[in-house]
């Protein structure tokens, strides 16, 4: 092999820029590059660590906890790369935090989703595992994650996200001069059919990568558009950002009390106050 050719295991990762040492070990995943200084406003304090294509990172502290937030670009592909990278620098946990269209009627814009698994409509995690392996989020995440949305008093509902490939076609909209793929006419209502709460375009990878890594992994998303009411605002962002970031201190309290408990896994019967 040259010399001088590409190695995506060496001690500063290709795509994110990083080493270890230079995140926390949990990581917030929000999409745009853009919403990290959204994220890391509602921090005590916050360093750009690195900036690499769509791969953004910052490190710093929320309630004097330990965080980071790196942006992952759009779609699983990407997600994907960054779940890779930064396992190698020693994260454990990551958190997507993003935007996602709701297709049950009672969801309202700003609600928050809290995703318990995954429908693996992206085609990213069928080259790591056989398509009938689940894409389940990890059941402390999911917990620390509903406890910090109610300790924040923010609307939010735990369930089912579809995760597409596509913006367009993937998720039952037309594309280009009314183009219309097969089958797309019907796709929403056979998943709100199937109790499907959302759709985005990255969970499913970030959960199954995760679970097969034996790393922990969740998603908040907050909703920007309902498919059933035609509601869309951009509204919300902040919401989903300060759920997960409380998240990941309840969290650090669960690792702590698990540890004194001498147990593996935490549960309700164990206080996180």
């Amino acid at each position: 092999m040259p010399g001088d050719s590409e190695d995506p295991n060496a001690d500063v990762q290709y795509h994110i820029e990083l080493s270890a040492g230079d995140v926390a070990d949990t990581v917030l995943l929000p999409g745009n590059p853009e919403r990290v200084d959204k994220v890391t406003a509602l921090w005590e304090k916050a360093t750009e660590v690195a900036h690499h294509r769509e791969y953004r990172t910052a490190t710093g502290t929320y309630d004097g906890e330990p965080i980071s937030v790196t942006s992952t670009g759009i779609g699983s592909p990407s997600a994907a790369i960054a779940v890779e990278e930064l396992a190698r620098v020693g994260v454990d946990t990551f958190i997507r935090v993003g935007s996602c269209g709701a297709i049950q009627p009672e969801m309202a814009v700003g609600d928050l989703v809290i995703t318990s698994g995954a429908v693996r409509q992206e085609g990213t995690s069928s080259e790591y595992v056989r398509e009938d392996y689940p894409a389940v989020a990890d059941g402390e995440v999911v917990s620390a994650l509903v406890a910090a949305a109610e300790r924040l008093g923010y609307d939010y509902h735990v369930g089912i996200t579809m995760s597409a490939d596509s913006f367009y076609a993937g998720q039952g909209r037309p594309g280009f001069a009314g183009f219309t793929a097969a089958g797309s006419d019907r796709l929403v209502e056979e998943l709100q059919d199937a109790n499907v709460a959302n759709i985005e375009m990255e969970a499913s990878a970030i959960l199954t990568i995760a679970n097969l890594y034996g790393l922990r992994a969740g998603a908040v998303c907050s909703v920007y558009a309902n498919r059933v009411t035609g509601e869309f605002r951009t509204e919300g962002a902040s919401r989903a950002a300060e759920t997960a970031s409380l998240a990941t201190k309840l969290l650090a309290r669960m690792d702590a009390i698990k540890a004194e408990a001498g147990v593996d896994r935490w549960h309700a019967g164990l206080s996180i106050e």
